[in-house]
């Protein structure tokens, strides 16, 4: 009997793929005397673009196959698919096709995983992938038309649709995670990022903005608005719980609304030795999860094991983790369930969204692009873990590996 022929499909190799590098602007308060509050959404993630382009002028703008950008709200100038349009406007040539994305807060998450995934097959060889929200403008939710039969149906539970109830909720459900604990992860989330911001590892990553305000004219944003270094255990124990009278979740636990912009080059190994581009990580695996939407914040604990069965890895093989940070409790959950301290060292170094602001799905590059540093800074970790919980019950979830470890599988300095 003669053998079937082998398929096309059957025969291609899935590729590597390959952070080159990432960018974003530094993070601003969404509110109306911000850093942005006079600057156009889709003008900082053309700003980050173009900074990305700069920096490597190896990569020849025509070689580009994809811009992926998201937006969880996406009206007004975060609108009209704005892969295409931000790319036009970075001045790509118009051959490069561009969409729109949006998995809340893990749009940037998934533009990159999305965008990587049509590399590993062969349809693209060197993509961008972002995202940009400025809440100051477009408030998460904003006009948006909910459905009647999620609650009618009982298909979601109302507390579900505000993020700082399903953090209270993430409380009533594993008693162990205290306020207190919440409170001493939030302050040290703080202390954290003053120090990486000190030791120089937070200015690399941003673009400075030109920007206006009626009071004082045109400026320049070069550092991020939001941080409070001067956060103490005991300056925040007098806070309101705005999400439920008598709660535990604070401002001081929770992420700020912010404004900001993120963005990503990926490439297959093979273009990025072909161009000279640099191979800052390769991607191992990823995944993404539901959860019930009134406990949005664990969502990161089935999304990590989805990857980390991909992959073939346990949770010991993480040396390094990026987590979100949209709430205090919703980290303290994910450490619980896989035995991690509240202080382990490998979570977080350089602090969190806590410190620095979370614009919603612009989140996933910037701790991508911070994973890749920390990559740079130990190269006795193999594998580093970026996590996020997404609005409405979901989690994502990306596996990295580390080139300066003597045991990366990917293209070596010599094969490139």
């Amino acid at each position: 009997m003669t053998a079937a022929p082998e398929t096309p499909r059957a025969r291609r190799a899935v590729r590597d793929v390959v952070f080159v590098d990432g960018a974003r602007t530094p993070f601003g308060k969404a509110k109306p005397d911000g850093l942005y509050a006079q600057t156009r959404a889709d003008d900082l993630i053309v700003k980050v673009v173009r900074e990305l382009l700069r920096r490597h002028p190896e990569l020849p703008p025509e070689r580009i196959d994809e811009v992926a950008i998201a937006a969880t709200t996406q009206q007004g100038d975060q609108g009209l698919t704005l892969g295409r349009t931000v790319g036009m406007l970075a001045g790509l040539p118009q051959s490069v096709p561009g969409y729109a994305i949006d998995r809340m807060c893990a749009g940037a998450m998934t533009a990159a995983t999305t965008t990587a995934a049509g590399i590993a097959m062969g349809a693209a060889d060197v993509v961008i992938a972002g995202g940009v929200e400025h809440m100051g403008r477009h408030p998460m939710g904003f006009d948006a038309d909910v459905n009647p039969r999620f609650v009618a149906e009982k298909l979601v539970d109302p507390q579900a649709l505000n993020m700082g109830v399903t953090a209270e909720n993430l409380h009533d459900k594993f008693p162990q995670l205290t306020k207190e604990r919440a409170d001493r992860f939030a302050v040290e989330s703080q202390a954290k990022y003053a120090k990486a911001l000190a030791n120089g590892d937070i200015e690399p990553d941003l673009v400075p903005v030109a920007v206006r305000s009626a009071e004082l004219g045109w400026g320049l944003a070069t550092a991020d608005e939001l941080p409070r270094p001067e956060t103490s255990f005991e300056s925040i124990q007098g806070l309101k719980t705005p999400f439920r009278p008598g709660g535990r979740v604070t401002p001081a636990t929770s992420s700020p609304l912010t404004d900001g912009a993120t963005a990503a080059i990926l490439a297959s190994g093979d273009a990025a030795a072909e161009l000279g581009l640099p191979a800052k990580m390769r991607l191992v695996s990823y995944g993404f999860a539901g959860v019930p939407p009134e406990i949005m914040g664990y969502g990161p604990v089935p999304s990590t094991d989805k990857a980390l069965k991909a992959a073939g890895l346990t949770i010991d093989d993480i040396g390094l983790f990026e987590l979100n940070e949209a709430f205090a409790v919703q980290v303290l959950s994910f450490l619980d369930h896989y035995g991690i301290a509240d202080d382990d060292p490998r979570v977080n170094p350089y602090g969190g969204a806590i410190a620095m602001g979370h614009p919603l799905a612009s989140s996933g590059v910037r701790l991508m692009t911070q994973l890749a540093r920390q990559f740079e800074q130990h190269p006795e970790v193999r594998y580093g873990l970026t996590a996020m919980c997404v609005g409405l019950g979901q989690g994502g979830s990306v596996i990295w590996e580390n080139p300066h470890h003597a045991d990366y599988s990917g293209h070596t300095d010599e094969e490139n």
